[in-house]
């Protein structure tokens, strides 16, 4: 599940908020506890509780005193949001650079983009 590229407390968010942008977790929704999380993993709770305090600081997240941590009710489109712009910087932005510096014009770009939307 964990790999070396980048710390497990970032790695533990970045899996909620994939599960909250694909649905599996639903606003509202409880998430386990960090212990669980921790004892599932079978990694520090603290290290848990990091990702965990990471989502809360980003609103992803939000707690119930003496009931558990939630899912926030604007956290999907939150998410979206920001992954929207991420996907428009870092893949399309680039192509487009790559494609006018091979001498690809954009409308073909757009064409084949259109092609496989079908």
């Amino acid at each position: 599940m964990f790999d070396d590229r980048s710390p497990i407390y970032l790695q533990i968010a970045d899996q909620i908020k994939n599960d909250i942008v694909t649905g599996a977790l639903a606003e509202d929704e409880q998430v386990m506890s960090t212990n669980q999380y921790a004892s599932f993993y079978r990694i520090n709770p603290a290290t848990a509780a990091k990702g965990f305090a990471q989502l809360v600081d980003e609103g992803v997240l939000y707690k119930k005193r003496g009931i558990g941590m939630f899912v926030s009710p604007n956290a999907r489109e939150l998410l979206r949001t920001g992954r929207r712009k991420a996907f428009f910087s870092e893949v399309v932005d680039p192509m487009i650079r790559e494609a006018r510096a091979i001498g690809v014009p954009l409308k073909d770009v757009v064409q084949h983009i259109e092609k496989e939307d079908k």
